[in-house]
């Protein structure tokens, strides 16, 4: 799942004054929500159960983004702060991540997380 805040428009809707002034609030509506942390860089996964790793993709992932999870439930607090929830360098390309975890029964280790760069 991924959650999504409006974008910044890609060009003026037209040139006269009233075009120009929906752009830039437009604009200032989406630098204000940035500002707040509404950035377009969260999404919520789970961990595939009775496996060893889990593809994440998400069209914002590069090779070089950083991959920050955020436990939602104990299953998935214990799989992170254990240990034997990471990433790879070898397996962050642009589009997924391979998170390599705990290969167990748990159908509940949901994660939110956040993307930057």
């Amino acid at each position: 799942m991924i959650f999504s805040y409006p974008k910044a428009p890609d060009d003026f809707l037209t040139f006269d004054e009233s075009g120009v002034k929906r752009f830039t609030r437009s604009i200032s509506s989406v630098v204000n929500r940035a500002l707040t942390g509404k950035i377009n860089a969260i999404g919520e996964i789970t961990l595939t159960a009775n496996a060893a790793t889990t593809v994440l993709m998400d069209a914002r992932l590069t090779a070089g983004s950083v991959l920050l999870l955020d436990p939602l439930t104990a299953n998935a607090a214990a799989a992170l702060y254990n240990g034997t929830t990471y990433v790879l360098d070898a397996n962050r390309t642009n589009g997924e991540h391979t998170i390599t975890h705990t290969n167990n029964a748990q159908t509940d280790k949901t994660f939110k997380y956040l993307i930057i760069g």
